[in-house]
């Protein structure tokens, strides 16, 4: 059996990727120093911990984000992989300098809810920015993937149980008025986060099944430009041979392009999903004639 050959990162691709993260830790240190930690306003995960450590003990925020997230390069080394590790580590050392610079620097405003919503961004930008180029800086995930293996819930269960039990702790540290005000930083961030992994192109994969395949196929590349891809399929109760037709498209084509197939076809089976990331292939927009 032909082993297959493990394709190393090429140096342009290591120089982006130390560049990115480097940028994304750099950002979420900025989210923290200068919004969320003058204010008393947490994140959540082990980030969320640091910073009531270092407000419990005067220790800079910069040391406990190191110590507290050590473990997980070495738990993320076992289950993730070298690279996974490697980024992550870098994240953090980037992550830990960056708050311990910053840390002299004034808060942006004294306003709490500007400060929680402007930090939930930057820091969600910062965050998604290095899960997007491979690495992490909080090790909440990594835990949560080894407790799913012994636990009866999913990673994302985990994670918010997790996350409600630190932003419920920063009442008790803090006031609830700030945990309230925690809530909303965390929510703003993991909308961003989001926002950033995925990018804002919003792209969607739509499913056709129809009589009129090939009149619907030629009308979506001609008057979307979007390229299809006829696949042949069987219904499993009638038997019959149907083709079905996929293709890529963007938020803002859904419209035309349901007006396009209900045009041609109204009994036509139609299926649209949001999908994350689309490379490749012949799914990028041609010219329209």
């Amino acid at each position: 059996m032909e082993k297959i050959q493990h394709r190393k990162l090429t140096k342009k691709k290591i120089l982006q990727r130390i560049f990115l993260i480097t940028i994304g830790a750099s950002l979420m240190g900025v989210g923290l120093e200068i919004f969320l930690v003058p204010n008393n306003v947490i994140d959540g995960g082990i980030t969320g911990i640091s910073i009531m450590l270092s407000y419990i003990t005067g220790w800079k925020l910069g040391i406990f984000l190191f110590l507290l997230n050590i473990p997980f390069f070495f738990l993320g080394y076992k289950q993730i992989g070298k690279t996974f590790a490697l980024s992550t580590l870098y994240g953090i050392i980037i992550l830990s300098i960056a708050t311990t610079l910053l840390h002299p620097v004034p808060a942006f405003t004294q306003d709490i809810l500007l400060a929680s919503v402007f930090g939930g961004i930057v820091l969600g930008i910062g965050v998604g920015m290095v899960i997007r180029y491979g690495g992490s800086l909080d090790g909440t995930e990594i835990l949560a993937i080894l407790f799913n293996n012994k636990l009866p819930f999913s990673v994302g269960e985990i994670i918010m149980f997790f996350n409600l039990f630190i932003l419920g702790c920063a009442g008790f540290v803090f006031t609830w008025d700030r945990a309230m005000y925690s809530l909303i930083a965390y929510f703003v961030a993991y909308k961003t986060i989001d926002i950033t992994i995925t990018g804002l192109d919003e792209s969607k994969s739509v499913w056709i099944i129809s009589d009129h395949a090939k009149i619907i196929g030629d009308a979506i590349m001609h008057r979307l430009g979007r390229g299809v891809t006829f696949l042949n399929g069987e219904g499993a109760y009638s038997g019959d041979q149907k083709k079905v037709i996929f293709c890529v498209i963007n938020r803002l084509e859904e419209a035309k392009l349901k007006e396009i197939v209900t045009e041609y076809d109204e009994n036509a089976f139609l299926a649209v999903a949001d999908i994350a990331e689309v490379r490749g292939g012949r799914f990028k927009k041609r010219e329209i004639h």
